[in-house]
């Protein structure tokens, strides 16, 4: 996927949102190989980790989900004595992780999450779209700038 600055900035309001209306203290946005893709809220966390860790965790819930005969879980809660994590999948490619404390309740959470996925889905799609349009047109034109060399202009050039 190829975030541009505005997919970005978009990602973040949807996020601040969510922010705000759910009481949450941190929303972090990460695509399914582990790699990170936006963050709101205030937390000091190394989001290397908490990217690679996010994805393991909805990988290995996928692994459960086909044992029992699921399609996919799509939620997962983590509950703690002071912090709660609630994790949605977006789409097939995306992960929405809400980090929220008492302040907060895991119904609140997940009411403000449902309100606004339908908006992160379509913002996802879109890069999705965008990303595999620029993959086709790519590999168009490396084949195109093949196409036009014989095997004679080869034979010619090391011949």
């Amino acid at each position: 996927m190829v975030i541009l600055e505005e997919d970005h900035k978009t990602f973040v309001g949807l996020m601040d949102t969510i922010l705000c209306e759910a009481n949450a203290g941190f929303v972090f946005l990460v695509d399914k190989t582990g790699q990170h893709i936006a963050a709101s809220g205030d937390m000091e966390v190394d989001a290397t980790s908490l990217a690679s860790l996010t994805a393991g965790a909805v990988a290995a819930t996928e692994g459960l989900s086909s044992l029992i005969g699921e399609k996919h879980f799509s939620t997962l809660f983590h509950e703690g004595p002071e912090q709660s994590l609630h994790i949605s999948q977006i789409g097939d490619r995306v992960i929405l992780l809400v980090i929220f404390d008492e302040r907060s309740s895991l119904g609140l959470v997940r009411l403000r999450t449902q309100q606004h996925l339908p908006a992160l889905e379509q913002a996802v799609e879109s890069v999705v779209h965008r990303s595999q349009a620029r993959t086709t047109a790519a590999n168009s034109a490396h084949s195109s700038a093949f196409a036009e060399i014989s095997d004679e202009d080869i034979d010619a050039l090391f011949g």
